[in-house]
């Protein structure tokens, strides 16, 4: 209603204005009433959408092997913490159910890239991909790169933090913590990444599915999981509520 108060007085000072003889003062009163007008519109839609109720639906650290509403779950052991994890070529899904009202999902956790995954390359090293999947519909699409990047030689590119296949950068672009020991590699020193995922999507269903999987590629390893895997921890999923 107030936008079409606004509307209706901008177009009622211009008939207002150029109903009479038009000259140069009358098109710049225009001109400051249309702006004042607009930032005053502008001012209502920034009103718009401030953060109401915010509910924490979801947390888990697995430190109790806990593993309800999650899907192929398994827990391992990395650096001396609980994980979900690690995955191979394989995928978990947590199923969420009867959430409260809301307009926004956010969720955040940390993921662990685990040995020698190799970004963007090519077959026989990659892409060795990581996805998620919202509802069934893809939301994340990208790759990883545990490789050491030294002057002068050639760095095997990921994706992270954008998306797969179209970006390219430097490996271990965006995360939180180098250089944590290999989850099996012992011959890959330095053989574990962390990152932190954070995500806000727009959601308004009362169930969530956020499905979480690998696509790597490793043809030339006799032990595929030893080689690259990955693990996550302290997943936690948060609804919000706009005014």
């Amino acid at each position: 209603m107030r936008r079409r108060t606004q509307i209706i007085l901008i177009l009622s000072c211009k008939s207002f204005i150029f109903g009479k003889r038009s000259t140069a003062k009358t098109h710049s009163m225009y001109k400051k009433l249309v702006s004042i007008f607009s930032f005053s519109l502008l001012l209502c839609f920034s009103c718009k959408d401030k953060v109401g109720a915010s509910t924490e639906v979801y947390s888990n650290d697995f430190q109790s092997g806990n593993l309800n509403n999650i899907t192929n779950g398994v827990i391992d052991t990395y650096n001396n913490t609980k994980v979900l994890g690690r995955y191979n070529n394989s995928e978990f899904t947590l199923s969420l159910n009867n959430l409260p009202k809301h307009d926004l999902i956010t969720v955040t956790f940390a993921l662990y890239i685990h040995d020698s995954w190799d970004g963007n390359s090519d077959s026989p090293d990659g892409p060795d991909m990581w996805e998620m999947y919202i509802d069934n519909q893809p939301y994340m699409s990208t790759t990883f790169s545990n490789y050491p990047c030294a002057a002068n030689t050639f760095c095997k590119p990921q994706s992270y933090p954008n998306s797969y296949p179209n970006n390219y950068n430097n490996p271990k672009t965006g995360a939180a913590t180098l250089n944590l020991p290999p989850a099996c590699k012992t011959t890959f020193p330095n053989g574990t990444t962390k990152y932190i995922i954070t995500k806000t999507f727009s959601h308004k269903g009362s169930t969530l599915s956020m499905k979480c999987l690998d696509k790597l590629v490793q043809t030339n390893d006799s032990n595929p999981k030893c080689d690259e895997s990955w693990s996550v921890d302290d997943l936690k999923v948060t609804a919000v509520a706009l005014q």
